[in-house]
């Protein structure tokens, strides 16, 4: 399981606020085929939220350290019934990928409403 500082922690929750949960965890609990769909989504965004269908916060708990130790994934944040996961992506000789921030690309100048009236 991977551990974080508040600061990278801190920084991971801003980043999580406006995301929405991409896998849920029902009746059945942690069952194999939602395991295999955390670890999909973890490689594909690094950065995901789910959500415990569950009133029990001992056992979403335990659900949240059950998937870091076996994905290898560190827990961010676990607010109510959302778990906040997080595991950086690994190039083929397994080490951390660094992820160079997209700029939009330069377009043409804004157009105002008047000039499409013209």
């Amino acid at each position: 399981m991977l551990s974080l500082n508040a600061d990278q922690r801190r920084a991971l929750r801003a980043r999580a606020h406006s995301l929405d949960p991409v896998v849920s965890i029902s009746q059945n609990g942690l069952s194999e085929g939602v395991m295999k769909e955390i670890d999909a989504s973890l490689k594909s965004h690094e950065l995901i939220k789910v959500r415990v269908y569950n009133d029990n916060r001992e056992e979403r708990e335990q659900f949240l350290q059950e998937i870091c130790q076996q994905l290898d994934a560190a827990p961010v944040q676990h607010i109510g019934k959302l778990l906040v996961l997080w595991r950086p992506t690994l190039d083929a000789a397994g080490k951390p990928v660094k992820a160079t921030p997209q700029r939009r690309p330069r377009s043409a100048p804004r157009r105002t409403k008047r000039s499409f009236q013209a």
